[in-house]
């Protein structure tokens, strides 16, 4: 059985044909610029992301709030996901 790439829940054949439509409506010479500007936004959102974090890790710090209690419970997490899954892993071998 052969199955296609799955993006957001939408399969390869959907992908192509809403591609299609994008050729369609706005034209192959049209495409370059739509891709540059989505581009440019994602970098944007990207920046204000990480501008946002370090603002709050400096509010943190300066407020004296550890920030690495979130570090540890991050790792903890981890690692109870990865029992999981050897346990999982296991159960489902015998299956």
């Amino acid at each position: 059985m052969i199955q296609g790439a799955t993006f957001l829940f939408i399969g390869t054949t959907e992908i192509v044909f809403i591609l299609f439509i994008v050729v369609m409506v706005f034209g192959a010479d049209k495409i370059p610029e739509i891709a540059r500007g989505l581009g440019k936004g994602m970098r944007m959102l990207k920046d204000a992301s990480n501008d946002i974090k370090s603002e709050i890790t400096k509010s943190a710090e300066k407020q004296g709030i550890d920030s690495d209690v979130t570090k540890n419970i991050t790792e903890e997490i981890n690692k109870v996901k990865d029992d999981l899954q050897d346990f999982t892993g296991s159960v489902k071998r015998k299956l």
